[in-house]
């Protein structure tokens, strides 16, 4: 669908879909024609969009019912503002009604009822951003957890890949996530941990999916500082469309072996 259709209210549609019908517009497709029913800004593109659709065959007939879908589908889409929140994290600010970061996180943590997928930058005090998604995969063991994290090769650290990478692995289990509990599948980006630093890329992405329905993407990453004390910025999205492309991504990479299994 062009761009111009899709950006027609659906009223506009429906006039357009009616001239149609009624012969008012008819091919050739003209801006002149097309200013008697719509705003004279958007006649030429417009026009153009129809005669697009009648080079490839279509008749005024089949142009109308197309715009009539269109209009009844613009209809029945609930707003965007009941499909995304705005999650920020820094100080209240009066007349603001933005969602909290570490409010979002934690909820979507425990609300969780089959899977789980965690990008992430940097991690630091783990054990109390990760407790609410511990406890709930204690509380259901069919919960699967998936986590991206990035391993940094320090400077002037020259040590074997699979060494940076089993201490990570120490230090996420004895300091980042909660004791005594069920661990996730953790994944890396191994070019990370290449000893050429212009080879190097960083698993940079911050964002949490959770039964493939709902996104939380940030700017925040899953420290305490973040979380609750620095200004950061992130949107919350209700769509399965949305969350499932973000999945076949990363199941995309690592089914083409660009992440390996550190947990």
């Amino acid at each position: 669908m062009k761009e111009a259709l899709l950006s027609l209210a659906p009223s506009d549609l429906r006039l357009l879909a009616a001239g149609l019908r009624m012969g008012r517009l008819c091919p050739p497709y003209l801006p002149a024609g097309m200013q008697r029913l719509v705003h004279p800004s958007a006649a030429a593109e417009l026009a153009a969009e129809l005669q697009e659709l009648a080079a490839c065959g279509a008749p005024p007939s089949a142009i109308a019912a197309m715009l009539d879908i269109l209009a009844d589908r613009v209809v029945s889409q609930p707003p965007v503002e009941d499909l995304v929140d705005v999650v920020t994290t820094g100080p209240e600010v009066g007349g603001v009604a933005n969602r909290d970061t570490c409010v979002v996180v934690a909820e979507l943590f425990r609300n969780a009822e089959s899977s789980v997928l965690v990008a992430g930058y940097a991690v630091h005090q783990g054990r109390r951003v990760f407790q609410a998604l511990a406890e709930r995969m204690a509380e259901r063991n069919d919960l699967g957890v998936r986590m991206f994290l990035d391993i940094q090769r320090k400077p002037g650290d020259t040590s074997a890949a699979s060494e940076i990478v089993k201490r990570f692995a120490q230090r996420f289990c004895d300091a980042q996530w909660p004791a005594g509990r069920r661990l996730p599948e953790l994944f890396f980006d191994p070019r990370s941990l290449a000893t050429e630093r212009q080879k190097r890329a960083a698993l940079h992405a911050k964002c949490v999916v959770v039964d493939g329905a709902d996104v939380f993407v940030s700017s925040a990453n899953f420290t305490e500082a973040a979380q609750q004390r620095n200004i950061e910025v992130g949107l919350l999205i209700r769509s399965a469309t949305i969350a499932g492309r973000l999945v076949r991504f990363f199941d995309s990479l690592v089914e083409g072996r660009h992440f390996e299994r550190v947990l």
